[in-house]
């Protein structure tokens, strides 16, 4: 069989621009991570100009009290060392939120304020967080580069 042949079904046919799409959306994945900073390491960002009202010190502190350490490896937080979630080093620079949205403060705060609603059956549960949390805790998400 060749690349430009169909099998007798079409099968061919059907799964080549699927192929394509995929691998469209990987490259201009790759090409958009590839356009941002490169830093080593988890560094905290001191000038971080964020478009909503949250502190990163605080949002430390509200990731050890509420948890999420005990699922997820963060940088610079004392105990976060879980292996439930993804690891969220470098948080700052991701492509995606949950593998799905966007990576930006909106769609990482709508993430945080209930997972359930945008991945059904995920592994994040609600964690009830108030909005305040949920702007700091981005915050400090956001400084991870």
């Amino acid at each position: 069989m060749t690349w430009t042949a169909a099998d007798e079904d079409g099968t061919l046919a059907r799964v080549l621009p699927t192929m394509a799409f995929a691998l469209l959306a990987f490259g201009a994945a790759t090409v958009l991570a590839g356009c941002q900073e490169i830093t080593d390491g988890a560094s905290a960002s001191p000038a971080l100009d964020l478009p909503f009202d949250g502190n990163p010190k605080r949002g430390a502190t509200e990731i050890v009290e509420v948890g999420c350490g005990s699922c997820h490896t963060i940088p610079g937080v004392a105990g976060a060392n879980g292996l439930v979630g993804p690891p969220l080093n470098k948080m700052g620079r991701r492509v995606f939120v949950a593998g799905l949205l966007p990576n930006t403060p909106d769609n990482m705060m709508r993430w945080l304020r209930n997972p359930q609603a945008i991945v059904p059956g995920n592994a994040m549960p609600n964690m009830h967080l108030q909005e305040q949390q949920i702007r700091d805790i981005t915050a400090y998400l956001y400084t991870l580069r």
